[in-house]
């Protein structure tokens, strides 16, 4: 374990073994060794700088598409919620994000500015920083369609910036530097009625709430979908609507969610995530792929 806790230089938020279930939105998993939020990307700068070279890192957004097992995380996460969320107009249909910005409010932000095409960021429950890694998408877009250019940092706390080119970019899936991390972006969109661009939002989450189970602890999709076909379609053709393991459970509105019914563990969703993969395989031919994230140690 590190010791920057003592360092008083730092003036971000440091936590020691920090419980992950109440950061993450399935509300399961152990504790993190260190838990930080920076106070600004001067002090992540600094952070990073003087973290030692073997200490492990994980970066944390709105804990919306992971699942941390119940021993929980080695090393120090560093948690963006709360910081590094600034959103500003650059000069017309330019505006530079914080990856700590919600991408809700960044939906939000794009309507107020009269700007059009951000309308689907509201389906994201997450930060941009994870939208970014991971290329989210939601109602037939996908984050990296409006990007001009990326600012990372390094282990070192070092900041580079970078064109979209630098980066592979796919379904759910983004490769570039490694040892690096999204800390802002520069977003391109069409300019245009903001009225019409907030009455989008409002159609779209009346869509989701209608198909999805909003409100309670998921993570949103568990599974990408298989190229031409839909990952919910499977698991409900498969007989495993309403499937439980312990406190997890296939949602019956939605098949590629999985619940927390109360009591989940990290063990009962993961083990539910690979029942799910093994009747799918067996009975429909087809091998799902997860797009959450697993992290961390079984208990």
């Amino acid at each position: 374990m590190m010791t920057a806790i003592k360092d008083m230089s730092i003036r971000g938020d440091v936590k020691i073994n920090e419980p992950m279930s109440k950061h993450t939105s399935w509300r399961v998993g152990g504790v993190a060794d260190q838990f930080y939020t920076p106070a600004d990307m001067d002090d992540l700068a600094y952070f990073m700088s003087v973290l030692p070279e073997n200490e492990k890192v994980f970066w944390l957004g709105l804990g919306s598409n992971l699942l941390v097992r119940d021993a929980g995380i080695r090393g120090t996460v560093i948690a963006l919620k709360g910081s590094l969320s600034d959103i500003r107009v650059l000069s017309g249909n330019r505006i530079e994000v914080g990856a700590g910005a919600s991408c809700a409010r960044l939906a939000r932000f794009c309507s107020k500015n009269n700007l059009l095409g951000g309308e689907f960021f509201a389906g994201i429950p997450g930060l941009l920083g994870g939208a970014l890694a991971m290329n989210a998408g939601a109602f037939g877009s996908e984050t990296w369609a409006y990007v001009e250019s990326v600012t990372t940092m390094d282990r070192y706390g070092n900041v580079f910036k970078h064109s979209p080119d630098v980066y592979t970019v796919g379904y759910r899936s983004v490769t570039g530097p490694e040892n690096e991390w999204f800390i802002s972006a520069i977003l391109k969109f069409e300019q245009g009625d903001g009225e019409k661009a907030a009455a989008n939002i409002r159609s779209l989450l009346d869509k989701r709430a209608q198909t999805q189970p909003t409100g309670l602890p998921s993570c949103g999709s568990v599974f990408t979908n298989p190229e031409g076909d839909y990952a919910a379609r499977l698991i409900e053709a498969t007989g495993l609507k309403a499937y439980r393991i312990g406190g997890a459970i296939v949602s019956e509105k939605h098949a590629n969610f999985i619940i927390n019914t109360g009591d989940a563990t990290a063990s009962d969703i993961e083990n539910l995530i690979e029942y799910v993969q093994q009747q799918v395989k067996q009975k429909q031919g087809v091998d799902l792929h997860t797009e959450v994230k697993i992290v961390g140690e079984a208990g």
